[in-house]
């Protein structure tokens, strides 16, 4: 009767993806939510016929419901 060994190793990690080069990422556009509430609590936007509800919380989150 033959013995048989197994060999017991941990898998090989995923090669790493460098990261992108600044220069070919397009820039995502930013606005403070200060500036897109203008001092109010609440903002309706419309988006294809629908309407979403941004809303600040009392603790200073922000929730968008539909």
């Amino acid at each position: 009767m033959s013995a048989t060994t197994l060999t017991l190793s941990r898998p090989t990690p995923p090669p790493m993806i460098p990261p992108a080069d600044a220069s070919s990422v397009a820039q995502v556009r930013r606005i403070s939510s200060q500036r897109l509430l203008a001092g109010e609590r609440e903002l309706v936007i419309q988006h294809l016929g629908s309407e979403y509800h941004l809303r600040l919380t009392r603790n200073g989150k922000l929730i968008l419901t539909k």
